[in-house]
């Protein structure tokens, strides 16, 4: 898998080294980066038929190898934008009563898709498939299909939109519905994640918002332990935070997981001192988790007595938060120019 990087190395600097046009370049861009049939994305779906150090070696290297590629393709775009404009200005005339024009100005990446990017990415290398769902779920794969019934006191904690004279459907409160779904489509031994928008009636505050973004985690597996979640969460903390980070697991009740716990990190905004990202806490609930519960398992199919699995479901807009520093949720929504430009 070497070789087949170090020839896509190649191949991408001599495909970029021949273009003459934006437009071209931006072809060949696909041709390498296309999250469905690009040459890069391809290798780093292959990660997952590698093991042990050999998986971690050659995903550290394709991840080198991505960024460098990435930056060559931004420089030859820059070089050939600016080449463009010397053009027309030798060719057309310039009107001297004309006002200045106002300085072109690029579009960029919304903090939450950089995020959600890399959070695939990181997962990608790992093995694990990136599916989605639908924001509108079904009652069964939003709360029954995962251990909540109709009664059920945990339905209390998830302030639901239900679509009017139709209870049967909601505005899905968070991403697990895909769990089951996974399993149904996929059947076992299953890696997945699923990135997306839920939402809650929720009051609005410096860490919390109604529609708010998470990523699912599934894995089934035969003797999935404890011990596999906990090394999964750290390796996904470090590679988004690109740092040591510091975290605490305790106990927490979620009825589709059993046993379940909070996995928290140390507030990055305010170093654990207290702030409103952290509710002065100095801590950051991020990571709820735990052993996939029997009955969810039934529900996608598999024989909970064959198959077993750890789940965990990512905020990741607090982890965007805790990324950049960022003190209020509410600003990732505000559509606020002068914070957006920042990134």
């Amino acid at each position: 898998m070497k070789q087949e990087l170090e020839n896509l190395q190649k191949d991408f600097k001599k495909a970029v080294d021949d273009v003459k046009d934006v437009l071209k370049l931006d072809e060949v861009y696909q041709r390498f980066f296309s999250r469905k049939s690009g040459e890069m994305t391809n290798i780093m779906k292959n990660l997952k038929e590698l093991t042990g150090d050999a998986r971690k070696e050659i995903g550290k290297l394709a991840n080198e190898v991505k960024g460098e590629l990435e930056d060559i393709y931004g420089k030859k775009k820059d070089e050939l934008e600016n080449q463009k404009w010397d053009e027309i200005a030798q060719t057309e005339k310039i009107d001297i009563t004309q006002p200045k024009l106002p300085k072109k100005r690029k579009g960029h990446l919304h903090p939450m898709t950089i995020v959600h990017n890399e959070l695939e990415d990181l997962f990608t290398s790992m093995g694990f498939m990136v599916l989605d769902g639908p924001e509108l779920e079904s009652d069964f794969y939003n709360f029954e299909g995962l251990n909540i019934a109709k009664t059920h006191p945990a339905r209390d904690s998830q302030d639901t939109f239900f679509i009017k004279n139709k209870p049967e459907w909601v505005m899905r409160t968070h991403t697990s519905p895909v769990q089951v779904r996974a399993m149904q489509k996929y059947g076992a031994p299953l890696r997945t994640v699923v990135t997306g928008r839920c939402f809650r009636n929720e009051s609005t505050d410096a860490s919390h918002e109604h529609t708010f973004y998470q990523m699912e985690g599934l894995v089934i597996d035969r003797e999935i332990s404890i011990a596999n979640l906990i090394g999964t969460m750290k390796e996904l903390l470090q590679g988004v935070l690109k740092r040591e980070v510091e975290v605490r697991l305790r106990p927490g009740y979620f009825p589709f997981v059993e046993p379940g716990f909070e996995l928290d990190m140390k507030c990055l905004v305010c170093e654990g001192q207290g702030c409103g990202a952290c509710k002065h806490s100095g801590w950051v609930e991020t990571l709820p988790c735990g052993l996939v519960n029997p009955k969810v398992i039934e529900h996608g199919g598999l024989d909970p007595k064959e198959w077993t699995g750890f789940a965990f479901g990512l905020g990741s807009m607090r982890l965007c938060m805790q990324k950049y520093g960022v003190e209020d949720i509410r600003h990732l929504h505000a559509g606020d120019m002068k914070f957006l430009e920042q990134f």
